[in-house]
């Protein structure tokens, strides 16, 4: 059986934000970032505009629901809750906990102390979009539906961390650097992923 999502079989786009350094599990398993930076293109060639989401969080709060937690945009797998997801001069920021009760939110805790999830990831419906000049699409209205913690994120300069506010520790290369390598870690595990799914 599959799995109910919520979206009633709206396909959605995804995009991710990274860190730059090892993030790091606060107390109590709470974590906070940026899922989104505004005016930022990413490796998607897209760029999300301030206020893009302030429309979408409006009506979520007027109805009741709220964004989802997932783990890697599995809507079968939530692992947390977000309780605060909002717009601020440099983008969406969301703090939530991890619960200690799901298997798989331990793992995760896991691997981000360990430095293994590189980020979050938006899951969303684009509701407003236009080219600016140089042709890149820019987001001016989105319905934000989940936040995943990632293992491959696009928007490399975005931090996740620890509410605590823990020391991280640094990789020493450079964002582009560290994007090219992750970008090449992705299309490996695409690439793997497809063979497997081939056979």
């Amino acid at each position: 059986m599959e799995a109910d999502d919520g979206t009633d079989g709206i396909a959605l786009e995804r995009k991710f934000c990274a860190v730059g350094d090892r993030p790091v599990i606060g107390e109590g398993l709470r974590i906070s970032g940026y899922a989104s930076l505004f005016g930022r293109q990413d490796r998607g060639g897209d760029r999300v505009a301030e206020g893009a989401f302030a429309k979408g969080l409006a009506a979520l709060e007027r109805s009741g629901r709220r964004v989802k937690m997932l783990w890697q945009h599995d809507p079968a797998q939530p692992i947390g809750v977000w309780e605060m997801v909002r717009e601020d001069a440099t983008g969406l920021l969301v703090q939530g906990r991890l619960l200690p009760d799901v298997a798989r939110a331990r793992e995760a805790a896991a691997l981000l102390s360990a430095g293994a999830i590189e980020g979050l990831s938006i899951g969303y419906r684009t509701t407003r979009a236009e080219r600016d000049a140089d042709g890149v699409r820019v987001l001016r209205e989105i319905d934000l539906w989940e936040v995943s913690l990632v293992t491959f994120p696009m928007q490399i300069e975005a931090r996740i961390a620890a509410a605590a506010g823990a020391d991280t520790l640094k990789t020493g290369r450079s964002a582009p650097e560290r994007g090219n390598e992750l970008a090449r870690a992705f299309e490996t595990a695409r690439r793997r992923l497809a063979a497997i799914n081939g056979a």
